[in-house]
């Protein structure tokens, strides 16, 4: 089961938001997360195991524009966190996938149909390129997401 999928069981999800986007970031003791700490999670460098975490849930070349392979591959080899930039960018699509997630209730094939779709209120944009491109383009999707969850025609 992917990472997306376990949102289709909403009572086994951690209730606190901090909790989930560290899961779906494949974080170490992800349940215990609280804002604080996955705020000093990103500014100090998430693992680049949250670069796979990622991976399992979007294509391959979406992931290489949030953290490029030969940026990961150096932090592999040294040991080392990524970079406060780099873990932002992955902090900002998981807070998208964790939005996305809970609308479609883990409906893998909704989810990946809403990300890839171009839509009229972005512009023609896909939500995907539009979180991928910049912190504002994340909270754009997600502000769609949550005009959707309120009932607003989108």
């Amino acid at each position: 089961m992917s990472a997306i999928e376990s949102y289709a069981a909403p009572e086994r999800l951690p209730t606190g938001e901090a909790a989930r986007f560290a899961r779906l970031l494949n974080l170490r003791d992800a349940d215990g997360f609280t804002d604080l700490k996955l705020a000093h999670s990103v500014a100090r460098g998430l693992p680049a195991s949250a670069v796979s975490a990622v991976a399992d849930m979007l294509a391959a070349s979406v992931v290489a524009r949030l953290v490029p392979e030969a940026t990961l591959r150096r932090a592999r080899q040294a040991r080392k966190p990524l970079s406060r930039e780099h873990s932002e960018r992955l902090y900002d699509v998981a807070r998208v996938l964790d939005a996305v997630g809970r609308a479609y209730h883990g409906d893998k094939a909704r989810v990946d149909g809403f990300l890839n779709r171009p839509h009229p209120l972005l512009e023609g944009e896909t939500p995907l390129n539009l979180a991928v491109s910049s912190s504002a383009g994340a909270e754009a999707v997600l502000n769609l997401i949550e005009r959707a969850d309120a009932g607003v025609a989108v």
